[in-house]
């Protein structure tokens, strides 16, 4: 392991994506996450990791040598300003417009953009409007 320190939130402890194009999706997602301010966790040949979300090769050993399938992974942002930057970087990086940033009908404040990536996965960031957290992330340390 790259780091001896690692943030997680409530519910989901990882998510991973089997791609068909591990560059391809390393290109999308390196350029998002740069945009969400969210720096690389890892990488190894075959796959990479970003907090919670681990990609991999249809090769990797952490595969079952199948793809995922089409998901949809919301990712948040810390204002809109964040969310916009996420959208440019994706489009930039191969992704393709699924929503440009807005305003959503899910609930007041819910500003949010979509993209498709490399895959077909529907990627969002989305900012809930102000709020007051009890803290940015998790951190747990060894």
């Amino acid at each position: 392991m790259e780091v001896n320190e690692i943030h997680r939130g409530r519910l989901i402890d990882h998510i991973q994506l089997v791609v068909r194009d591990l560059e391809a999706s390393k290109k999308f997602y390196f350029s998002i996450f740069e945009a969400l301010q969210v720096p690389l966790g890892g990488q190894g040949e075959d796959y990479f990791w970003i907090d919670e979300l681990f990609i991999s090769s249809k090769e990797s050993r952490a595969s079952a040598g199948t793809l995922t399938g089409r998901t949809h992974l919301a990712f948040q942002a810390k204002d809109e300003n964040m969310v916009k930057a996420f959208y440019e970087a994706a489009l930039k990086a191969g992704g393709k417009d699924n929503g440009a940033p807005g305003n959503r009908p899910y609930h007041p404040g819910y500003y949010a953009a979509f993209v498709i990536d490399p895959d077909g996965n529907n990627i969002e960031a989305v900012f809930h409007g102000p709020a007051k957290r009890s803290a940015d992330s998790v951190k747990l340390t060894w």
